[in-house]
């Protein structure tokens, strides 16, 4: 079992093996960077970038700001208790949240 689906499974026991592969696959430079490996909830300029590049870009959403904004606020919030949230695991629950995982199968 890889590192990112031990850590996404914290958050969702039945997480799919094959989804977080393929999203691993996809953000695998992302992820290579510590400094992009994670993402700080603390940050408004980071947590735009998830809304506009993975919410929109990447998902294909369309909702309003505040909706994606909530989403993003949810999967934060999910996640306080590590300080540092990994990238892929944030972002697979907001594709979760969204509805969207199917992106990736």
């Amino acid at each position: 079992m890889s590192k990112h689906l031990e850590e996404i499974q914290k958050y969702d026991a039945k997480a799919d093996p094959a989804i977080v592969e393929k999203m691993a696959k996809t953000y695998r430079l992302v992820l290579s960077k510590r400094d992009s490996a994670y993402v700080s909830a603390s940050d408004e300029k980071e947590l735009k970038t998830v809304r506009e590049n993975f919410l929109k870009k990447k998902l294909g959403m369309k909702d309003s700001d505040d909706k994606l904004d909530a989403i993003i606020a949810e999967v934060a919030n999910d996640m306080k208790a590590d300080r540092m949230k990994e990238r892929l695991t944030f972002y697979y629950l907001c594709a979760k949240k969204a509805g969207k995982l199917s992106v990736f199968s």
